[in-house]
This record gives C-alpha cells, structure tokens and sequence, in this order.
C-alpha cells in the first residue's frame, strides 16, 4: 500500500472522509496544512499535471464562487502566482504518492492510481458540503 502526503484544508469535512477512505484501503496517510504549506509554483505545478488550469482552482473558493476570480480566463503563470498568495483557491486535495502527483479527489482517478476498497464514504467527496448548510467552514485563520 501507498503512503500518501495528503495537503487538506483542516476542518474540511470531504477531506477527512477522504482521509478516512484511504487508510480504511491500506494507504498510510501524511495529513498537511494546505493553507499554511510554503508553496511555490515549481512545488505546486506538478500537483496538476496536463489538467486545464481552470480544474486547479477550488470551485468552493469564496472569491471564485463570487466571480470575482475567473479560472477560465486564467494562464497558467497567473493562476500559480494567485494560489500562492492565496491557498484557498487551490483545489483540494493535493496528494503526493512515491513522486507522483494529483489534485481533486476522483474516486476513480485514486482507485486507478493507488487503489481504494469498497466503503465509499456518502456524498460528492469533491463538492463542499457546507455549500448546502449555513454553518460555514472554519475560516482559514481559525486552522492554523
């Protein structure tokens, strides 16, 4: 089994059922602090591979669900250069297995990759969960 370096927002409750999927499938799992990490674009570029830039973003990013931050219209120089000043706009998770590396959480992407069992946590593991309550997710000061 993988030991995966896991790069969450705490408190995020699709990352620990993520989380939990994985160790329950054998996998060792390294949580970090996505938001408190030292990114920089030659560290945070392979995480994202030949996916478009617009699938790098966190759709539940306060300032892209706004539209105040359009993804589309984005290169990928600057897309970088925003998530570094701002972690909350990178979609989560970010993992990291032997030098391989992805973001998002596709139940059948992981499952290709590394392998997961059978006990599919409820729900869109991608979608924030909060988007359908009024309690919101701890804001990022109160993770760090």
């Amino acid at each position: 089994m993988a030991t995966v370096v896991f790069y969450e927002k705490p408190g995020c409750g699709n990352n620990t059922k993520q989380k939990v999927w994985l160790a329950a499938s054998g996998h060792t799992v390294l949580a970090k602090n996505l938001l408190t990490e030292k990114w920089s674009a030659v560290r945070l570029r392979p995480f994202f591979g030949a996916l478009p830039v617009v699938q790098w973003f966190n759709p539940g990013a306060p300032r892209v669900k706004s539209g105040e931050v359009d993804p589309a219209v984005l290169d990928a120089q600057t897309a970088l250069d925003m998530m570094i000043a701002e972690p909350l706009l990178i979609r989560r998770p970010l993992m990291q297995v032997d030098g391989e590396f992805r973001v998002g959480f596709d139940d059948d992407m992981v499952n290709t990759w590394i392998g997961l069992n059978d006990a599919r946590p409820n729900g869109d593991l991608e979608a924030c969960p909060k988007d359908h309550h009024a309690k919101p997710c701890p804001s990022p000061e109160s993770v760090t």
